[in-house]
């Protein structure tokens, strides 16, 4: 019983290898998945700078508010 179950769990894996290297050697699949995850990359780098940038904007906005309404009241 052991034998014939580990017969097919190998059968199963070499199955599954010769898929999973179609699968990659097919339309160059790695280097694709390598290209979205940088584009992923460039893209997080940017709107990060561009979050950063308007936080930056905005408090010196708010202090500059903070700085002309103190000296209103004095």
């Amino acid at each position: 019983m052991t034998k014939a179950h580990s017969e097919s769990c190998q059968q199963a894996e070499i199955a599954f290898g010769d898929t999973q290297a179609q699968f990659f050697a097919k339309n160059n699949a790695v280097e694709e998945l390598e290209s979205v995850a940088q584009a992923r990359d460039a893209k997080t780098l940017r709107l990060r700078a561009a979050r950063q940038a308007k936080e930056l904007a905005d408090r010196m906005s708010g202090t500059s508010k903070l700085i002309a309404k103190r000296a209103k009241t004095r």
